[in-house]
């Protein structure tokens, strides 16, 4: 019975560590200009807005769209690896 609720509680900390992920992303998108977005040659602010606000509501309803929510997952981790520096490196120059 231990197993299981050990389990549980592993399962409830990564739905929790991926939600304060996806909203992080989101929140971090808002922030930067569309001209940005441009400038770093990524897609357009409005596109990731999309994509991540999906995420996030994709990771608060209790449905069981898996593979959805794991595409969604990689869209915030590739924001957040690949946008993000870019748009951060922006502002430095």
């Amino acid at each position: 019975m231990d197993v299981f609720l050990f389990e549980s509680y592993v399962s409830l900390a990564v739905y929790f560590v991926l939600l304060v992920i996806k909203i992080f992303a989101f929140v971090n998108a808002l922030l930067y200009s569309a001209e940005s977005y441009l400038a770093a040659d990524k897609l357009n602010k409005p596109t990731w807005c999309i994509l991540l606000g999906v995420a996030v509501v994709l990771q608060l309803l209790p449905l069981p769209l898996m593979i959805v929510n794991l595409a969604m997952t990689v869209a915030a981790l590739v924001y957040l690896a690949d946008v993000r520096p870019a748009l951060a490196g922006l502002r430095r120059r």
